[in-house]
C-alpha cells in the first residue's frame, strides 16, 4: 500500500487565492479559541508545541483545533445534530465553504484558513480526514493492518503533511523528500495512542488491534472484556510495539530536513514514544491505567532529542 500518495496542487492559483483573500481573515481571538482547544485537549501535543517557534506556533494550533473539533463531534458530543455524522457532515460543508468564500462564521476555520493560505498547505489535504471521521461511526474493527493504515491515512496522515507546510523544508529538500518520513511519525504517535487506549477504547466498542494479530497470538475479544493481562497478550503488545518502533525509526531520519521546528518535531517524537516504555512499566495494564509520562522525564525527553539533531 502507497502510504505516501503525493497531493498535486497548482502553487501559482494558491498564490492567486492568498492575494484575492483578505489576509486579515484571523483575528487574534481567533488563533486563542485554538491555543485553549489544544491546551485542553493533549497534554503531549501541548508539552510538545511549547518548542515550535513563536512564529509557527499560531498555526499548529489552528491545525491541531481544525481536527480536534471534527474529532470532538464523532466521540465527544453532536450537540445541536440529530446524530454525529450530522455533525461531522456539518464541519466538513463549513470547511470547504471557508475555502470557497474566504471566511467563515466559525473561530477555528477563520485561524486554519489563515494557516493554509499563509503556510501553503493544499486544502485537499484534509479530505481523507474527513473520510476517516465519517468512517469512525461505522467501522469498529480492522481486519488486518493494511485496513487500519488505510483509516490511519485519513485520521492521523493529513496532520503530518500539514505540519510539514507549516515548519518548510530546508534546501535543497523539497516537500516530497519530507512527506515519507511525515508520514510514517503520525503513523507511530497515532499508533502508540491506540496502543495506550485500548481499554477504553474497548470501552466505546473500539478495536484497533488489527483482528489478524489478535488471531496470530491467539487472544479473543472475550478476553478484552474481561482485561486479561495474559502471556499472549503481553507477546501481542511487544509485536504491536515493534511495529510502531519501526515507524518511529523511519520517521528519524527526515526530522533533520525541517526548516524550522525540528526540535519541537524530535522532542513530540521522544514523548509519544515514551508512551510503549510507560506501557511496559505498568505492566501492560492498559485496562486500569493511562500509561503516561511525568513532566520532568517529558523534559528529560527534550533535552536527549537534541542529541539526536546534532
Amino acid at each position: 500500500m502507497d502510504l505516501n500518495p503525493h497531493i498535486e496542487f497548482d502553487s501559482a492559483d494558491l498564490f492567486s487565492q492568498w492575494q484575492m483573500i483578505d489576509t486579515r481573515i484571523a483575528s487574534a481571538e481567533d488563533y486563542q479559541v485554538c491555543h485553549r482547544i489544544m491546551q485542553a485537549a493533549s497534554k503531549n501535543y501541548s508539552f510538545a508545541s511549547a518548542f515550535f517557534p513563536a512564529d509557527k506556533l499560531r498555526h499548529v494550533e489552528a491545525l491541531y483545533a481544525l481536527m480536534r473539533v471534527g474529532d470532538d463531534r464523532v466521540d465527544v458530543s453532536h450537540n445541536g445534530f440529530d446524530t454525529p455524522h450530522e455533525a461531522i457532515e456539518d464541519w466538513e460543508q463549513l470547511y470547504w465553504t471557508a475555502f470557497e468564500r474566504g471566511d467563515s462564521p466559525h473561530p477555528v476555520l477563520r485561524a486554519y484558513l489563515q494557516t493554509s493560505l499563509e503556510c501553503g498547505i493544499p486544502k485537499e489535504i484534509m479530505a481523507p480526514y474527513f473520510r476517516a471521521m465519517c468512517d469512525d461511526l461505522s467501522i469498529t474493527r480492522f481486519p488486518t493492518f493494511a485496513d487500519l493504515v488505510f483509516y490511519m491515512e485519513g485520521s492521523a496522515i493529513p496532520v503530518g503533511r500539514a505540519m510539514t507546510h507549516i515548519l518548510g523544508v530546508r534546501p535543497p529538500f523539497r516537500i516530497s523528500d519530507v512527506l515519507p518520513g511525515a508520514d510514517s511519525l503520525s503513523i507511530a504517535m497515532q499508533l502508540s495512542n491506540f496502543w495506550r487506549d485500548i481499554g477504553y477504547d474497548w470501552g466505546i466498542n473500539r478495536v484497533y488491534i488489527p483482528l489478524e494479530d489478535l488471531d496470530r497470538f491467539n487472544y479473543t475479544e472475550a478476553d478484552l472484556a474481561a482485561r486479561r493481562i495474559t502471556p499472549a497478550f503481553i507477546e501481542l503488545l511487544e509485536y504491536e510495539f515493534e511495529r510502531t518502533e519501526g515507524y518511529y525509526r523511519q520517521a528519524r531520519s527526515s526530522v533533520s530536513m525541517l526548516a524550522s521546528g525540528r526540535w519541537a518535531v524530535m522532542s513530540g517524537l521522544e514523548v509519544y514514544r515514551s508512551i510503549i516504555a510507560a506501557i511496559r512499566r505498568d505492566h501492560y495494564d492498559v485496562f486500569s491505567r493511562r500509561a503516561s509520562a511525568s513532566k520532568t522525564r517529558k523534559l528529560g525527553l527534550a533535552i536527549k532529542s537534541l542529541w539526536y539533531l546534532k
